[in-house]
């Protein structure tokens, strides 16, 4: 039997984003997630901000593998302390994927899709406990150490 809650996504650092053209031969798909994290970039900055995508949030209400199940797709921006251990905001926009719920109405939808934010939260924070951003910080400082060694320039000549 699956958790009560399962909370999948992936994330993207916005610090190592570098290149803030889109490149020529994008397909529209790409050119789509571009805009949303060009858009997340300029709301919410890039330090200690994660872009959230490929992302889903499953909340099962009964003990049945195939009833009371209340699936939501999310994207969107997480905001971490200076020091990148807790998480401070989510900033999310949550759609209703799937249900196997006949019961479920509008009202509960809405609650849910808060609930979505309130576990995305949680997660995240356990996330970071894993030690997934710890790696991401060792890689953007070896860059910055390469990147002062070489006068700031990373590049060939």
């Amino acid at each position: 039997m699956a958790q009560p809650v399962e909370i999948t996504f992936d994330c993207l650092p916005l610090r190592s984003i570098t290149r803030t053209d889109v490149p020529i031969d994008a397909s529209p798909k790409f050119i789509a997630f571009y805009e949303s994290v060009m858009a997340a970039i300029n709301q919410h900055g890039r330090f200690n901000t994660y872009y959230l995508h490929n992302a889903q949030a499953v909340f099962r209400l009964l003990n049945h593998e195939s009833l009371g199940m209340i699936s939501f797709s999310f994207s969107g921006t997480v905001l971490t302390d200076e020091s990148d251990e807790r998480t401070k905001q989510c900033d999310l926009t949550v759609e209703l994927a799937s249900d196997t719920c006949e019961w479920l109405t509008q009202p509960a939808v809405d609650w849910f899709k808060i609930s979505v934010v309130n576990a995305v939260k949680f997660e995240f924070d356990r996330y970071i406990a894993a030690g997934d951003l710890e790696q991401t910080r060792r890689r953007i400082a070896a860059i910055e150490a390469q990147s002062d060694e070489a006068g700031g320039f990373m590049g060939y000549l």
